[in-house]
């Protein structure tokens, strides 16, 4: 018995380590979308159904945000930000179209596969 203890700690490390490592892999973002000079870059992206899409926000003090068309209306919703990031997964497959609240010329596109 004395001699399992030590193999069955090493054992939950070990398995505590690789959830870790797997969890952070799971959450980062498919691509990353820059929030600045008035628009989106890129303005359309292309990604697997389950991944997650993330906006970087940063365009000097102006406020933008994330609002999604049709299906995603109120539901793809950022709040208005001027710095920091947002992200959403996509769970359905198909084109999605989202706009700047504030700034009706700042649209993308999200193309699920």
């Amino acid at each position: 018995m004395k001699k399992l203890l030590p193999l069955a700690a090493a054992l939950i490390a070990t398995a505590g380590l690789t959830a870790c490592g797997s969890s952070d892999a799971a959450t980062e973002p498919a691509v990353v979308i820059d929030v600045a000079n008035m628009s989106y870059t890129p303005a359309s992206v292309t990604i697997e159904k389950g991944q997650t899409v993330q906006w970087r926000f940063d365009d000097h003090g102006l406020p933008h945000d994330v609002a999604g068309d049709g299906p995603l209306d109120g539901v793809l919703q950022s709040e208005l930000l001027t710095e920091g990031t947002y992200e959403y997964t996509f769970d359905e497959t198909g084109t999605f179209t989202y706009h700047c609240t504030p700034h009706s010329s700042m649209v993308g596109t999200v193309i699920v596969q």
